[in-house]
């Protein structure tokens, strides 16, 4: 391991006046609602207003505005999902470079076309792959090949400076240093940014940081002693879907007293939600892991925390996927099939028999076909209550039908989902 960190403070301090023309001071904001809950006085850093709606801007620009001539006049790669795109984008239409923005085929059309957007004339976008990293793969060869500047999203230390001004900036809004900062992780580069400011300047603040269950890398590779590559991140969470983690942010989690949880995807889905229906905020997922965190870790009454909502690029076509993910994480969505009986009032008697008075169908796929007694159909329930599932299943057996539920994980379920 390094004897020394790749950044200090001092470093963190200058990339705030560097970045400070372009990026804004983001509110701070108290959460009367979560403070309630959770019976703690939470605070939300909302990245999610920054100019290209995520910190992604701040490590980015660090980078590009200290490039040479030369470096500028050969242009700049980058790889993303979609966030770091969007801040390397608007650096290069505001210091005029070119840039080629190497993005996985799933991403989202919104952060697409917020790129364009943003970048207009100064980058080209090109899709590789399924994943970060096949993307940075792209982006490497690319740079080797032309001569660009790799702008990293995470495993720079110009980056890392970048994103490390959130914690001077939270630092600076609150009378007192935080109990608790919650700090979602993909990459590392925000974590190890925020660490090392607050190690330097609030050494008592307990740092956590948060990854989605389906790509825990972070952990992985503080379990492992050094970075490891995950075989199969799930990228629904996909601002922090990074199969291997920095070594440079590594470096600075492994050495630090840094906390790491995981929180499942559903989890995230139901505090996206909640965090629309009640505060107005439209989180990505990633930028809703910090409150899905408080979930789960200790939390000391009258602790004061801040939650880092990283970021607000969400597709509002994937709020369909979400509504469900959060159904199914509460218990309340389930899958059957049903043998039915081919005559008529067959769906019926399944109503009478099984449903009870606050469940609903939402789901009904069935298929007669005339030269058979039984047919299966596919039927999605939603309860009213999550306790009541026994009650269902109890009736389910004792009804006249071959009911089967698809297990979570089972292949037809994910095929549903």
């Amino acid at each position: 391991m390094p004897t020394a960190p790749p950044i200090r403070a001092a470093d963190i301090a200058a990339a705030s006046e560097r970045i400070a023309p372009v990026v804004r001071r983001t509110p701070l904001e108290f959460s009367p609602r979560l403070s309630a809950s959770y019976g703690a006085t939470i605070y939300l850093k909302r990245e999610d207003l920054q100019v290209v709606r995520s910190y992604k801007l701040r490590g980015a620009y660090n980078v590009m505005a200290q490039l040479t001539d030369a470096e500028r006049r050969a242009g700049v790669v980058c790889a993303s999902a979609g966030n770091h795109a969007q801040g390397v984008a608007y650096s290069c239409r505001t210091l005029e470079i070119s840039g080629r923005i190497y993005l996985p085929r799933n991403t989202p059309r919104q952060k697409r076309d917020r790129i364009r957007a943003l970048g207009a004339d100064q980058v080209e976008l090109a899709f590789v792959g399924n994943t970060y990293d096949q993307a940075a793969a792209a982006a490497m060869e690319y740079a080797a090949q032309t001569g660009a500047t790799v702008v990293a999203p995470f495993d720079d230390p110009r980056t890392m400076a970048g994103q490390g001004t959130v914690a001077k900036e939270i630092l600076e809004q609150l009378d007192s240093a935080p109990d608790s900062i919650v700090i979602p992780v993909g990459g590392g580069g925000l974590a190890s940014g925020m660490t090392v400011w607050c190690r330097e300047q609030a050494a008592s603040t307990r740092l956590i940081g948060v990854e989605p269950e389906g790509a825990p890398s972070m952990q992985a590779a503080l379990a492992s002693g050094m970075p490891v590559k995950l075989p199969a991140p799930d990228p629904f969470v996909d601002g922090a879907s990074v199969g291997q983690v920095g070594s440079a942010p590594f470096d600075v989690l492994y050495a630090g007293d840094f906390e790491m949880v995981d929180v499942p995807e559903g989890a995230v889905c139901t505090h996206m939600l909640d965090l629309y229906q009640n505060e107005g905020i439209i989180a990505e997922p990633a930028g809703a892991l910090s409150i899905a965190a408080l979930d789960v870790i200790e939390i000391r009454p009258g602790e004061t925390i801040v939650c880092v909502i990283s970021g607000g690029n969400n597709d509002v076509s994937r709020y369909g996927e979400i509504l469900e993910r959060s159904l199914v994480h509460k218990g309340l969505k389930h899958y059957f099939l049903v043998n039915f009986s081919q005559e008529p009032g067959a769906l019926r008697r399944l109503l009478d028999a099984v449903l009870g008075p606050d469940d609903d169908i939402t789901l009904f796929e069935y298929v007669k076909r005339n030269n058979r007694e039984l047919g299966p159909a596919l039927v999605g329930i939603e309860l009213g209550n999550a306790d009541s599932l026994p009650a269902f299943l109890e009736r389910a057996a004792h009804a006249p039908f071959e009911i089967e539920i698809l297990e979570p994980g089972s292949n037809a379920y994910r095929y549903l989902t």
